[in-house]
């Protein structure tokens, strides 16, 4: 899909959502991602994460005892991979390579984000690693995170890696429309929807009223939801909490019709990102 993406576009970034890393090998993801950077002229990103559901461990016969080792390993490895043509390495979960060449090569190395949904430890391994941070918020009051976010930079300057180096991008749903009642009514029960047709054996998602909803789009909440004046704010007010990178908002969920999405979308680039990046400069 990314290829197809590369071939349609001239500069938009490409990247998944989050490439689980703990159940596929890096030498594929690292071939895949090389391929669409070479077809794209230099565009692509790996966000590579652990995940939050674990229905990929039985499928490709993982252990999900071993979760977190399975995702330190393999990210060693896609970093060895990204940093030189051959490489010799060994590990415990794949066989290991000897003097082996990882064609192709992308035009560039690849940017490598590490993605986490909050967690403190994640956060601090991609500081360690002076990877950039992908923080995907799809719940908790921004303000929480905060203090995740920070100890991501300790780390990272702790670890000897310059501060200026540690980017960070928020992930979060994201629906525009002209007014905040017409967004707040338009988007709902796609929202519900979502999480309704998201719980697994494994993750059970708590079903969303209209006042949940309407609170987490609240100024100070996870969800961006409104016209395009409220999140700017809101985008402006996590800016002073986070001193992010990137914002990426994740609007075709629970069935979103096409002419919805894309006039969303145009309005997203006529009224809210021209003031976002006047107020950054």
């Amino acid at each position: 899909m990314l290829a197809a993406i590369a071939q349609a576009t001239r500069n938009i970034r490409l990247a998944s959502a989050v490439t689980i890393l703990s159940t596929a090998d890096p030498v594929r993801v690292f071939e895949d991602f090389a391929t669409v950077d070479l077809l794209s002229g230099g565009r692509a990103e790996i966000i590579a994460g652990r995940g939050i559901f674990t229905e990929s461990f039985p499928l490709f016969g993982f252990d999900l005892a071993e979760y977190d080792d399975l995702f330190a390993e393999k990210l060693d490895l896609l970093m060895k991979l990204n940093a030189s043509e051959r490489i010799s390495w060994q590990g415990r979960f794949r066989s290991a390579l000897d003097n082996a060449q990882i064609p192709p090569r992308p035009a560039q190395p690849l940017p490598i984000w590490v993605g986490t949904g909050g967690t403190p430890a994640s956060a601090m391994r991609a500081g360690a690693l002076g990877l950039p941070l992908a923080m995907a918020n799809i719940s908790l009051p921004p303000a929480k995170l905060a203090p995740v976010i920070e100890s991501y930079r300790r780390a990272g300057v702790e670890a000897g890696h310059d501060a200026a180096a540690l980017r960070v991008s928020i992930a979060s749903h994201l629906y525009v429309a002209k007014t905040s009642q017409d967004a707040l009514n338009d988007f709902y029960q796609h929202y519900a929807d979502y999480f309704r047709t998201h719980s697994s054996d494994q993750y059970r998602f708590r079903a969303v009223s209209r006042a949940d909803f309407d609170a987490l789009a609240g100024p100070e909440g996870p969800l961006f939801v409104g016209s395009p004046q409220q999140i700017v704010d809101k985008i402006g007010y996590e800016r002073e909490l986070f001193r992010h990178q990137r914002f990426i908002g994740q609007s075709d969920i629970g069935g979103l019709p096409y002419d919805k999405l894309a006039a969303m979308i145009e309005l997203l680039a006529s009224a809210v990102v021209p003031k976002v990046r006047a107020s950054v400069r």
